[in-house]
């Protein structure tokens, strides 16, 4: 169903071999050869203060990248998994030094020293995360920066001239749906996905709480600019899901301190009157004067972790039930819409991750044989083609994307079936047939056989329009390559 990474190896090894003594292309080549054995690469891109940062620490669980505007938030930053943390700033193309971390007033910040970000190339942040295990998150500079250098940073690491974009896969962040957004997914797509299209695109509308202005309903509002937000990206093809994401409330909830849930039990105490007088505004909810069970000083702390919406919601909870930190935490994090996020990642990139990593690495490939032609080229490049061209979990992801808009003239409970068949929860043989996990491998070749036979059947159909066909003879190919996999059992 994949591309198997060890034919893209050889195939790699071949075209290596085939440039003894070119120095450049077997450069070229010996990074696209290690690439394929590195994590899934993911980045972070969006305009200024979208919340990229914010939205890292949530998803990692810990506070190890900065928020605040400094020197160090205009530079690429990459995030691997480590035994032992270390940051480093590569700069001046071939120098790097150790940067300091610290934490002025509580908050994480990369010291720079001597060194301006114009000068520096990236910094790697390598840190003990099980989220990084698999990930390597990528961290990128505003795109909308006032700086059109810094601007220029993403651009050049995601989209860079006559070479693949440093990342498998992005997370596009909105805040709005602007001409530039929609310009720059543009950009990012043709780089991430080659010619055909983006095959690793997700957007997120970011600290969602913000949409209805910390209001108890405001993830409901902001599912609704999700969903047209959604509607517009994705009819264009530029990326696959759009998903609201509320990262203050996500990463306060993932770091919620004793002391916090302490704080959140005493408000939850207060009549409801009394508490919504004094929350009428972030200052008002931190003044001293206001007369509230809990001090100013962690009032303050609370609105600057968790917002308004984040407040609301704790206490709502806490009305209702909940009456320990990591249930707090486990219904916090859930109503910021993280795992929301963390599932779309995980079935569009972390199930997927080999498929992506080859598909940089073809694209990579066709452009090195592109650019340096030897005698073998040509063959090399046929190939190369053919798998970009025939890997049917590529064809699956463009189709994900499309469906997203109800474009298929089917009824729901078939475009449900279809979006599950082609692995829109999950990439297992049981999860594709929507059978149980536990499933006989017997039980599942007949659910699988079915499946070909009923989506063939409908692709047949003299009435669908083009785009339907197209989506159950893709449909009919997914289920026949369940088939196959179960034939290997």
């Amino acid at each position: 169903m994949t591309a198997s990474l060890e034919r893209v190896r050889r195939l790699v090894a071949s075209a290596r071999a085939s440039y003894p003594t070119d120095s450049d292309a077997r450069t070229r080549l010996a990074a696209c050869a290690a690439r394929l054995d590195e994590p899934l690469r993911v980045a972070l891109a969006g305009s200024l203060k979208a919340g990229k940062s914010t939205l890292l620490n949530a998803f990692v669980g810990q506070d190890i990248a900065p928020t605040d505007a400094t020197e160090c938030t205009r530079v690429v930053t990459w995030y691997r998994n480590a035994v032992t943390p270390a940051v480093t700033a590569h700069y001046d193309g071939d120098r790097s030094a150790p940067v300091t971390v610290q934490r002025p007033a509580g908050r994480l910040t990369f010291d720079l020293g001597a060194l301006t970000a114009d000068r520096v190339d990236r910094i790697d942040v390598d840190w003990p995360a099980s989220a990084l295990t698999r990930t390597t998150i990528i961290d990128t500079p505003g795109t909308s920066s006032l700086s059109t250098d810094v601007s220029a940073r993403t651009l050049d690491m995601l989209t860079p001239e006559n070479a693949v974009s440093g990342a498998d896969a992005v997370v596009y962040l909105l805040r709005s749906l602007s001409a530039s957004d929609v310009q720059f997914l543009g950009r990012i797509g043709a780089h991430v996905g080659g010619e055909s299209g983006p095959l690793g695109v997700v957007g997120v509308v970011s600290r969602a709480d913000e949409v209805g202005a910390g209001r108890a309903d405001a993830m409901l509002s902001a599912k609704d600019v999700a969903a047209r937000f959604a509607s517009e990206l994705e009819a264009t093809g530029l990326c696959q899901a759009v998903v609201p994401v509320a990262g203050l409330l996500a990463l306060g909830a993932r770091t919620l301190r004793h002391s916090e849930f302490a704080a959140f039990e005493a408000l939850a105490a207060v009549p409801s009157e009394q508490l919504s007088a004094a929350m009428l505004s972030a200052d008002r909810f931190g003044r001293d004067d206001i007369a509230l069970p809990v001090d100013g000083a962690l009032r303050r702390q609370l609105a600057d972790r968790f917002g308004l919406f984040g407040i609301r919601s704790a206490i709502t909870l806490i009305r209702l039930g909940v009456h320990d930190s990591p249930s707090l935490a486990a219904g916090l994090v859930q109503l910021s819409g993280l795992d929301g996020l963390r599932q779309v990642i995980d079935i569009q990139f972390g199930q997927r991750a080999d498929q992506l990593k080859a598909h940089s690495a073809l694209v990579a490939l066709e452009r090195v044989l592109a650019a340096y032609p030897t005698q073998q080229s040509p063959d090399l490049l046929v190939e190369a083609r053919r798998l970009l061209a025939d890997v049917h979990g590529f064809a699956e992801l463009r189709m994900l994307g499309r469906l997203r808009t109800g474009d298929a003239g089917l009824p729901p409970d078939d475009l449900t079936e279809l979006h599950r068949l082609l692995g829109g929860f999950g990439i297992g043989a049981a999860q594709r047939l929507g059978l149980a996990p536990d499933a006989s491998p017997d039980f599942l070749r007949v659910g699988a056989l079915a499946a070909v036979r009923a989506w063939r059947a409908r692709a047949d159909h003299p009435l669908l329009d083009p785009f339907t066909v197209r989506a159950c003879r893709t449909a009919a190919r997914s289920a026949e390559g369940v088939l196959a996999e179960l034939g290997e059992l």
